[in-house]
């Protein structure tokens, strides 16, 4: 099992930065791979279970799951039914943590799946660098970080 994991500080509160995320369906406010997005079936974007089909700006396309969503605990974890990437089982969590220093958020983004050896390297970085770290910096220029 292939194991990816990315974590950051983004200078806004975890608050801010969950409304921003929490959205299933809104990945193409705030992360730039992301074309378009739409929930299947027109269910609410925060109903476990719901599924988000979405496009990537070179015109892949890509279906996921939401599993598990908590604004309490300020995370989500997903799965990816259909995807052009070789890798099967992936399962993902996006984690937002207040930090108690000023107001910023410690976010983490991990992921576990099942690939073949001879692209594990090449698919991990892939989705550490062009995935999460994305995202995150995404974040960051539009919280001012």
């Amino acid at each position: 099992m292939a194991r990816v994991y990315v974590s950051s500080v983004i200078a806004a509160p975890a608050t801010k930065v969950w409304e921003r995320v929490r959205d299933f369906n809104g990945l193409p406010r705030w992360h730039p791979r992301i074309a378009d997005s739409q929930i299947e079936n027109g269910e609410p974007s925060d109903k476990v279970g719901c599924i988000r089909n979405f496009r990537l700006q070179n015109g892949d396309q890509i279906r996921e799951q939401l599993l598990a969503l908590s604004d309490y605990d300020t995370f989500c974890t997903y799965s990816i039914l259909e995807s052009p990437m070789p890798i099967e089982n992936y399962v993902a969590t996006l984690r937002l943590t207040p930090v108690s220093d000023g107001d910023r958020c410690f976010v983490e983004w991990s992921a576990e799946f099942d690939c073949s050896p001879d692209v594990e390297a090449d698919v991990s970085n892939g989705i550490a660098t062009n995935v999460f770290q994305g995202g995150f910096d995404a974040l960051k220029r539009h919280f001012g970080g």
